[in-house]
């Protein structure tokens, strides 16, 4: 796969996301999706310097802040499904 030039970065390819933890936007990680159409969007996404609790979060309060997080986003990752800063969220850092 060639690497893809977008936004001043340099992608492995589409649909691969990299961090991006000194971007101005303040987001923390950059992805560019392409979706079945060949339609492609840089999306950033993620709040720089936030953990999120990853897919075996070990604490209570994890598993409760995981929980949450799903709660709130849920509709926005169905709607926009890889064309969305919610799916590669709930990808990358949930």
């Amino acid at each position: 796969m060639a690497d893809v030039k977008r936004g001043g970065h340099t992608f492995k390819g589409y649909n691969k996301p990299i961090a991006t933890p000194n971007h101005k936007s303040g987001k923390s990680h950059a992805v560019v999706a392409r979706d079945a159409k060949g339609n492609t969007k840089l999306i950033r996404f993620g709040t720089q310097g936030v953990k999120g609790e990853g897919k075996n979060p070990r604490t209570k309060a994890g598993k409760a802040r995981r929980a949450a997080w799903y709660a709130r986003h849920e509709a926005n990752i169905k709607k926009g499904g890889r064309m969305s800063g919610s799916y590669w969220s709930a990808k990358v850092k949930w």
